[in-house]
């Protein structure tokens, strides 16, 4: 499984918001885009995206952005590549296998993707925001 660009941006995103998610006041795509290098036009679909998943809420206003609205303990890795596009069908598929060697090749492909996909299934949205504080710590003291 090959994680795409699309599910890598949803994924800062989702974990900023929830970083984020205790000052109560919506995070801006700018404050997004500019943190993490995610093109603005790009990070408002996969916003829209994830929103229609209901992880998110969006705020209108001069004031609005967007909130997490789920816990980020009950979202996955998996779950957020899932939702964006980049599940189950989009691995390492090959057409028109014929011979063994494709066979074997597009075997381990298929065990290279469900082995992915048990890493991601594993790792929680809270995990994430862990690694982040700890990392964020860590910097402060080098």
């Amino acid at each position: 499984m090959l994680i795409s660009a699309r599910a890598h941006y949803a994924s800062l995103a989702l974990v900023e918001l929830a970083v984020r998610s205790d000052q109560a006041a919506p995070v801006t795509v700018r404050d997004i885009s500019d943190r993490h290098g995610v093109p603005g036009p790009f990070l408002v679909q996969i916003l829209r995206t994830l929103r229609s998943s209901g992880w998110v809420q969006s705020v209108r206003g001069s004031q609005g952005g967007y909130l997490l609205s789920v816990e980020p303990a009950s979202i996955t890795l998996l779950d957020i590549a899932d939702a964006v596009g980049c599940g189950q069908d989009s691995g390492c598929s090959v057409e028109g296998k014929s011979t063994i060697a494709d066979e074997r090749l597009q075997e381990v492909w298929d065990e290279a993707a469900e082995a992915s996909r048990n890493v991601l299934a594993s790792v929680t949205l809270a995990d994430m925001v862990g690694r982040s504080v700890e990392a964020d710590a860590a910097m402060f003291y080098i």
